[in-house]
């Protein structure tokens, strides 16, 4: 049985849409798990209340009498709160005790408890935040996606293994292409650091590196120039662009709400609306550290915390942390230099 400890205190909405989530998830996700509730137990209870019908068999509750606000330092507060929900989730998945953890709260402190308490794989420079967008086509992933602003060559490198593990074990794709996400193709463009990635991520034989790509190449699905499944870049242009694409997904819905209403009750607009809705995929899974850990964004829905429990649980079957370590003891010299 896998056990899937959520962060019941974290989110902007905690713990109605945490609960909700968990509730959605355990009528119709695979019966193969059970969720440890972390949180203030008073406060859990009372919500649970309000879902007579969830099952408590497949429930825990475990208390965690802090909870690390969004605005607070991430790796002070980590220190400062050792009994917040975040570090008592995560702490269950150091001593063997859970699967997997998952939290739509402070992005920053998931990261720093993750790292301090999970630890990173042998030859892992630093943890990645993987956001997988919507596109015309199959979806990519994009990584970082907020966590690490100031990136090197080699941490950026390692971005794209870690990505290229990913797409095989969640998404199924043999053989992704990786993208290196540039204001043009050509070697010379970008800053150092950019021009330093994409000389090794041009020495790297155990991945497919289409070079150079820009912002244009990200969406267009079939009709894109350049075919990728994995791009890589810093938390700082990747924070930009996801919350750019949510703005922009939303401005195109709402438009077409307001001027044509009712091209929504076809089946197949509103199949449209869920592909670009953030909520269909979850959370975004934290790359690198010896275990599962899941970030949701702040404003997360009942139904992101169900999809975010769901990748929680394609992680853990998948053995996607072994074949993370095992990808790295792998790397070729020239990646690792």
């Amino acid at each position: 049985m896998i056990r899937v400890a959520v962060d019941a205190m974290g989110g902007d909405k905690a713990p109605q849409a945490e609960i909700a989530g968990v509730s959605q998830a355990l009528v119709s996700l695979p019966d193969d798990f059970i969720v440890q509730l972390v949180g203030r137990p008073e406060i859990i209870e009372a919500e649970l209340a309000r879902h007579p019908d969830v099952d408590r068999s497949r429930l825990e509750i475990h208390e965690a009498a802090d909870v690390i606000g969004m605005g607070e330092k991430p790796l002070a507060a980590v220190r400062k709160k050792p009994h917040s929900s975040v570090v008592v989730g995560l702490t269950l998945q150091q001593q063997g005790r859970s699967d997997a953890f998952l939290s739509a709260g402070n992005t920053g402190a998931t990261l720093a408890a993750s790292t301090m308490l999970l630890g990173l794989h042998d030859g892992v420079e630093r943890a990645t935040v993987a956001t997988v967008f919507p596109t015309g086509g199959e979806p990519v992933l994009v990584l970082d996606g907020g966590a690490n602003l100031d990136c090197t060559a080699k941490e950026l490198a390692g971005f794209a293994y870690l990505g290229t593990v990913y797409m095989r074990d969640i998404l199924g794709r043999a053989d992704p292409v990786v993208g290196l996400l540039n204001i043009g193709e050509e070697e010379e463009k970008g800053p150092a650091v950019v021009r330093d990635a994409h000389r090794l991520l041009k020495q790297s034989p155990r991945l497919r590196y289409a070079g150079n790509i820009e912002g244009r190449d990200i969406l267009p699905g079939p009709q894109r120039r350049i075919h990728v499944d994995v791009i890589v870049c810093d938390g700082f242009v990747g924070n930009i662009v996801l919350k750019f694409y949510e703005s922009a997904a939303r401005v195109f819905v709402g438009l077409v709400m307001e001027r044509a209403p009712d091209v929504f009750e076809r089946p197949e607009l509103r199949e449209l609306v869920s592909v670009l809705d953030y909520s269909t995929y979850g959370g975004a899974p934290l790359l690198g550290v010896r275990g599962v850990s899941i970030i949701c964004h702040g404003a997360s829905s009942p139904n992101a915390i169900r999809n975010g429990i769901r990748v929680a649980l394609q992680a853990v079957r998948a053995g996607l942390s072994a074949h993370t370590a095992a990808e790295f003891a792998h790397r070729e010299p020239a990646a690792q230099s």
